[in-house]
């Protein structure tokens, strides 16, 4: 049978999804999703097995076009810890990028050296969520664990290895470890010393390949020996993968709206920011995603909905007929800790709540805090050169809210686009596999099957003094008065 398909795999915190596209066309044909274990932080964590197994269980609902797939590629969530002794399995669970118990670990770091150094070197500042941090973790909580160690690498790096044998990984996702130089696509071993001392690192971590080489083929997976022969691309993480799967272009600005935020546009200029508000990370596509990232955004609204006892749309419907600002109720929504701003012992403030309150105000304050929190970043970004001349995309499960995509749509003034690809970390995962069996670089497939974009808000009769008193209300609720100065 002819191998006329790509898989990508987008290994999330919530679950493994499995899109199978054409290579004629980028067509997507079939896909399949199978949950991980739920997590809740400040701990953060989960057995790389499960998602193994989530990837295999996935895979077998497709049994009928296993024959058809000539490559996989994996996107998988950023930062999580894998650690694998000489047999080859996980020392522990590993702990995920919204664990944020290594929070004073990641302190400690910036004592032994200057967040300024931090990011001149790795385009990133030491901060809970980054895979430095709990490797200093490990190395404090379970002394000599590390050294047990065979391989350390990122939880798509796991997926490649468990696929192909090869333990190999891409600047991509490594660009989020804190010890990965994107600038110049090389392990800075130094840094790595500094979280864990006496480490063989160059021996434990993975071999760099470029984004869009192949690693190497399938080996024999139990119950589904149909994939075996089938090349491996390099994989990368789940926002580089979704840019490759959305054509992301310079000039455009995405805003994912999942468990956490992000806001990112892609740019030739490596960003270095030392307070660590930015995360200069590296893309699939050998250029840059700059990237602001919350830990919480639809999971705030979720909340909300869950107290209100609303379903989706009712709760859509409770924001949009409750005038801007939301009569004075401000929610800043830091509800499990926060990334950006670096607080991760941080909870939710509603600030402004009188006796007179109605439901309404609560369901707009939710929304307007999560893109407000975002929309922060967004201008930071832009101070340091990130352009935003291009579409503002709307991405993730809670991109399909009427409310989130008109709230802002008037908090921006601009028009708000979302495209016909709502698994775009797997469907771009495809992408990257798709430019491996074919030798071609990953932007050049990710151009020719760029999905279908519509506009899917207008901003209403623009009233800039009144946006402006929105976003100026939230500042002032804010825990902390200026997060962006060093």
């Amino acid at each position: 049978m002819q191998r006329d398909l790509a898989a990508g795999v987008d290994s999330s915190t919530q679950s493994c999804t499995v899109v199978l596209r054409r290579l004629e066309d980028g067509a997507v044909v079939a896909e399949a999703r199978k949950p991980h274990p739920p997590t809740t932080p400040p701990r953060s964590e989960q057995a790389p097995e499960a998602w193994w197994q989530a990837l295999v269980s996935a895979f077998g609902e497709l049994t009928t076009y296993l024959p058809r797939i000539a490559c996989i590629s994996v996107g998988g969530q950023g930062h999580g810890l894998v650690m694998l002794g000489e047999d080859g399995l996980p020392l522990r669970d590993a702990k995920l990028w919204n664990d944020t118990e290594s929070a004073s670990d990641a302190a400690t770091l910036c004592e032994k050296l200057s967040p300024k150094e931090w990011a001149q070197r790795t385009g990133s500042v030491p901060a809970a969520a980054l895979t430095i941090s709990k490797l200093a973790w490990t190395e404090r909580v379970h002394p000599g664990l590390l050294a047990k160690a065979r391989r350390i690498m990122l939880p798509s790096d796991y997926l490649l290895y468990r696929l192909s044998g090869r333990a190999a990984t891409e600047r991509g996702v490594s660009s989020g470890t804190g010890y990965f130089n994107p600038f110049d696509n090389r392990w800075d071993f130094a840094l790595a010393e500094l979280a864990a001392p006496d480490m063989d690192w160059e021996r434990v971590l993975p071999e760099i390949i470029a984004s869009s080489e192949a690693a190497g083929p399938v080996q024999r997976i139990d119950g589904l020996e149909p994939l075996q022969g089938a090349l491996v691309g390099a994989g990368s993480g789940d926002n580089m993968t979704a840019a490759l799967g959305m054509g992301i272009r310079e000039g455009d600005v995405v805003i994912s709206l999942g468990t956490s935020g992000t806001l990112y546009g892609r740019t030739t200029i490596g960003i270095k920011d030392p307070t660590g508000a930015i995360n200069g990370y590296a893309d699939a596509a050998d250029a840059f995603l700059p990237m602001i990232t919350t830990l919480n955004s639809a999971k705030v609204t979720d909340a909300f909905r869950r107290i209100l006892r609303a379903t989706t749309d009712e709760f859509d419907t409770l924001a949009l007929t409750t005038e801007p600002g939301a009569r004075g109720l401000v929610l800043v929504p830091y509800l499990d800790g926060e990334r950006t701003p670096n607080l991760p012992d941080a909870t939710g403030v509603l600030a402004g709540i009188r006796s007179d309150v109605e439901p309404g105000q609560i369901a707009r304050a939710a929304v307007e805090g999560v893109i407000c929190g975002l929309l922060e970043g967004g201008d930071y970004l832009s101070s340091h050169g990130l352009e935003r001349n291009g579409r503002l995309i709307v991405t993730g499960g809670a991109s399909r809210s009427r409310a989130y995509r008109q709230i802002l749509a008037d908090l921006t003034g601009r028009q708000v686009w979302t495209c016909d690809l709502p698994e775009a970390a797997a469907a771009g995962a495809a992408v990257q596999a798709a430019a491996a069996v074919g030798g071609h670089h990953t932007s050049k497939i990710a151009e020719q099957w760029e999905p279908r974009y519509e506009i899917v808000a207008e901003p209403c009769k623009r009233d800039d003094a009144r946006m402006e008193d929105v976003r100026g209300a939230y500042r002032a609720a804010l825990p902390l008065a200026d997060w962006r100065k060093e």
